[in-house]
């Protein structure tokens, strides 16, 4: 994997693997104990004036307990739609005989159409790397792509899945999407002080 994609799983706050790991390897031993929230949720603030009003009192009392209690509550481990995606690192295996997968995408797609998009060898296996309330909803990289140290991230969504399905850019660039910790923080704090006219 390139320096630059474990930084940025580090500025997200993800463990990993070893700088040598191969590519399978590599995302199934990276891990993020709290969702990711895309660099477009500083349009959106989904939740963010709900948890305001219902935390009021907090901030004016003491703004920096107000501000952990936020990301506390926006990192926490839970599903609840405030329009951010979640790491996820399981193979997905519909055209390897044998496997638990196997057959899933019968009579919906084949490897040659998927071929017209998807760089990678045959069988075309992948792995799921995220999931969001998004479209699409689901983000894949084949485990094949001939470029294994930064591979294409490709979109698919539930509705029409692996049907459609769109290069989203490579894994580094898929990262560089999301907000770290402090980046959310920032986006909080000016929130509250177009509402509050203080920080």
């Amino acid at each position: 994997m390139t320096p630059e994609i474990r930084q940025q799983i580090q500025r997200l706050g993800g463990t990993m693997a070893a700088p040598e790991a191969s590519l399978v390897p590599f995302l199934q031993a990276t891990s993020f104990p709290h969702p990711l929230y895309p660099r477009k949720y500083a349009e959106e603030l989904y939740g963010l004036d709900e948890f305001y009003q219902q935390h009021q009192a907090l901030h004016a009392a003491n703004a920096p307990a107000f501000y952990e209690a936020l990301l506390q509550h926006f990192f926490a481990d839970h599903e609840l739609p405030y329009g951010q995606d979640f790491f996820r690192n399981f193979l997905f295996t519909p055209f390897t005989p044998n496997t638990p997968d196997y057959g899933e995408l019968e009579g919906l797609v084949n490897p040659a159409y998927l071929r017209l998009t998807v760089a990678g060898t045959d069988p075309l296996e992948f792995i799921c790397i995220c999931y969001s309330y998004g479209f699409p909803d689901h983000y894949f990289v084949c485990i094949s792509d001939p470029n294994p140290q930064n591979s294409t991230v490709y979109g698919t969504d539930h509705e029409v899945f692996f049907e459609e399905i769109a290069p989203v850019g490579s894994l580094e660039d898929f990262l560089s999407r999301y907000l770290s910790k402090e980046e959310f923080l920032a986006v909080a704090q000016q929130y509250s002080t177009s509402r509050t006219g203080a920080g």
